[in-house]
């Protein structure tokens, strides 16, 4: 077994204790996609680009940028970084998570086939089986973490495997890997299914899915990437020159172009996004600890961090990860209307959808984030009216304790 860091519960790093899980991650995150001499002003930081149209030098003929739809200058300093952090090639932004997911749907056609994990984020699923359907592609939403079930459901019209790692909200863990080399031995010698990671819940920090074998993967730049909680966006990151350039193809023929402006936040946001993701851990990890053990465990039925040696994929999670973001989910005894007294008492956590952000947010996703989800499926999943799920921001761990504390006191008075 591999020595653990007692402090976030994975692999310990031989580096200095302060340096980033990928090599250079940091280096790369404050300069990556800004270099001053790309303009003859040589700015430290890219300028806004704000024209949606530029000037060609002969009918059809144009230097880098045609409009703003297909490319912009600022978006592709922002796409720049997030290549780099992903370990990829190329990066392409959305004006939203759900665009990035769209984007990668408009790849396929009718007929075709998706083998999707069964805990996704609402959005994706109603997206999936609400939408998508529709246009006579068939899906399947199956437990990831069952490998033999999993892989019994792949078809020779397959096209597309979703995985979400850690899933939302149950933080499953789906092993990359070994979907990938299931997927290779199941279609050897045949078109082989892309497969997609969605990777919002642990941030390119802590987890490279293209590292790991996954043709694409996908982060909701809303949530860590951007980090402030003041932008939409998603993204698409990936290392195969054909997908890439269909994807690229995709953004201008459809559509889901970020605004300049987003771009410009995005990048600020992705500058830091090292040394806020070491806080989220932290963090998390602390008020897990404290839920499962601490002075109000009585009123907790269950505690899901992956980084807890109680997560059923804890020692894939040490693997697969090089880190653990600021996502926990619990049960607290009782049903929908303790959990809605428990989180109107919170004063610190703010009761809101989302996640990622500097500040803690807390939820209740069958009636938020899953409402979508029919009762059955969620029911199935885990999600019942007294899972709450949070995400942990970077204040003091210890004010975040005390604020959840007071919340149960409150929940359970005699």
């Amino acid at each position: 077994m591999p020595n653990t860091d007692v402090t976030n519960g994975h692999a310990a790093k031989p580096a200095h204790p302060n340096s980033s899980p990928f090599s250079g991650f940091g280096t790369h995150a404050a300069h990556h996609g800004s270099d001053p001499d790309k303009w003859d002003f040589a700015p430290i930081v890219p300028p806004i680009s704000l024209s949606t149209t530029f000037k060609q030098s002969s009918p059809g003929v144009f230097a880098k940028f045609e409009y703003s739809r297909a490319g912009n200058p600022t978006r592709s300093a922002f796409e720049e970084c997030i290549a780099k952090l992903e370990g990829g090639t190329h990066a392409h932004a959305t004006s939203s998570g759900l665009a990035a997911t769209s984007l990668i749907i408009n790849m396929l056609k009718m007929g075709d086939h998706i083998l999707c994990c069964d805990d996704v984020y609402g959005g994706t699923n109603r997206y999936f089986n609400k939408i998508v359907t529709k246009f006579g592609i068939e899906i399947d939403m199956v437990d990831p973490t069952d490998l033999a079930l999993f892989q019994s459901k792949l078809r020779d019209n397959t096209a597309l495997v979703w995985l979400e790692t850690p899933t939302n909200p149950m933080l499953k863990i789906c092993d990359i890997k070994a979907v990938v080399k299931m997927v290779k031995e199941r279609y050897e010698g045949k078109k082989s299914p892309m497969i997609v990671s969605d990777n919002t819940f642990a941030s390119p920090y802590f987890q490279r899915p293209l590292e790991l074998g996954a043709t694409m993967s996908l982060n909701s730049v809303t949530k860590y990437i951007n980090g402030h909680t003041d932008v939409c966006m998603g993204v698409i990151s990936t290392n195969d020159e054909e997908v890439a350039k269909e994807l690229r193809f995709l953004q201008c023929a459809v559509g889901p172009a970020p605004s300049a402006f987003d771009c410009y936040l995005a990048l600020r946001g992705a500058r830091t996004l090292h040394l806020r993701m070491r806080q989220h851990e932290i963090n998390s990890l602390a008020i897990a600890k404290w839920l499962e053990n601490g002075e109000k465990a009585g009123h907790v039925t269950k505690v899901i961090h992956p980084g807890l040696p109680s997560h059923p994929q804890h020692e894939l999670a040490k693997v697969q990860m090089k880190g653990f973001s600021g996502m926990l989910s619990f049960v607290i005894d009782g049903g929908i209307a303790e959990a809605t007294v428990f989180l109107q008492s919170l004063k610190v956590f703010a009761l809101a959808e989302s996640l990622g952000g500097y500040e803690s947010l807390a939820e209740l996703p069958s009636v938020m984030t899953h409402a979508s989800v029919p009762a059955d499926q969620r029911a199935k999943i885990g999600i019942s009216d007294s899972l709450i799920r949070l995400s942990v921001g970077i204040e003091e761990p210890e004010d975040l304790i005390a604020d959840l504390a007071q919340a149960f006191t409150i929940t359970y008075k005699k």
